[in-house]
């Protein structure tokens, strides 16, 4: 009888599968990376059952998920403000993204309003949690404060989406169920 994949390597790779961004590739180095770091080895065979639960797992949750998932709100509230000229950047490792993707527009000559990003652990902390915390800066990498017109316009653009978020300590929290289909 082969032995099962320890929780935690199971936990970290269904909040891998939920959180959307990752090939079949990615996710099973990102979950023997996590194995090794963990545990000392990283276990092919127990990586992949890892893997593999966790696929079999989201699909069958993905069928009960009704036709418009937060996710799809999100979605069209990130493309409505990208309308409006604040750049959004999706599942990036960190600051230093944001502020690249605003040098180089800059550098072309042109400028965005505002720039949201949000890190894969902040996707993963959704996934589990149900809150996805957005960071926001204005084109200038200036942090917005309450009061902030391009806060408010995010809020706003949120709240007709259908999506519950507020401002606190430095970051937009918004209250979403993390359902994006994969």
């Amino acid at each position: 009888m082969s032995a099962s994949p320890p929780d935690d390597l199971r936990t970290y790779a269904y909040v891998l599968v939920r959180a959307g961004y990752l090939d079949a590739g990615d996710l099973a180095a990102e979950v023997a990376q996590a194995a090794e770091q963990d545990h000392g080895h990283a276990d092919h065979d127990l990586v992949a059952q890892a893997t593999r639960a966790a696929v079999e797992r989201v699909r069958r949750e993905q069928a009960d998920w009704p036709t418009v998932t937060d996710h799809d709100r999100l979605s069209a509230a990130f493309a409505e403000l990208a309308v409006r000229g604040v750049v959004v950047l999706s599942y990036v490792e960190d600051h230093w993204a944001a502020t690249d993707d605003l040098e180089r527009r800059h550098a072309r000559g042109s400028s965005a309003t505002g720039v949201v990003w949000f890190t894969p652990p902040d996707v993963w902390h959704a996934v589990q949690h149900g809150m996805l915390e957005l960071n926001l800066w204005h084109g200038d990498t200036a942090n917005v404060a309450p009061g902030d017109a391009l806060l408010d316009e995010v809020l706003e653009v949120l709240a007709a989406h259908g999506l519950s978020a507020t401002f606190d300590e430095g970051r937009v929290e918004v209250a979403c169920s993390w359902q994006r289909r994969v």
